[in-house]
């Protein structure tokens, strides 16, 4: 009869652990290492812990520092922490303090994919040149009786 033995692989970036019956005969002796809530390197969503709002989660995208970053903590804090039944009813004036900001700062929030609306276009106008739409009849195509 042969000893089994427990078999530890890599594949790609998963670790695979087979066990054997033994391994799992007592206690396992992993001690569970409870989070720094304070730790800077260790990555956090947008709430922390704490309940606190996490103003450099890469999900705001950068909106919490800037010309209106201010106004954004503001508006943005405002609503988190709201306890009115329609959630940020009383963050009106907040977020029109905010949405000023960004019109004294049009660039501010551009996309990429705004920036150039004429080449964009010029791009769809040319692809509907080159195909038209499925069941859509090109009028050099089409023939009618």
């Amino acid at each position: 009869m042969c000893e089994e033995m427990t078999e530890v692989r890599q594949e790609g970036k998963d670790t695979i652990i087979l066990a054997t019956k033994e391994d799992h005969a007592t206690p396992s002796s992993a001690e569970l290492v409870e989070e720094d809530p304070d730790d800077p390197y260790e990555e956090r969503g947008l709430i922390l812990p704490s309940g606190e709002i996490n103003w450099t989660c890469p999900c705001l995208g950068g909106m919490a520092g800037g010309p209106c970053g201010t106004e954004f903590k503001e508006a943005f804090s405002c609503f988190h922490f709201s306890k009115e039944e329609v959630k940020g009813s009383e963050c009106l004036d907040p977020f029109r303090a905010m949405q000023e900001c960004m019109r004294r700062y049009p660039d501010l929030n551009s996309r990429d994919d705004d920036k150039v609306p004429e080449e964009r276009a010029s791009k769809e106008e040319q692809g509907s040149e080159e195909t038209p739409p499925a069941g859509s009849k090109s009028s050099d195509t089409s023939l009618e009786s």
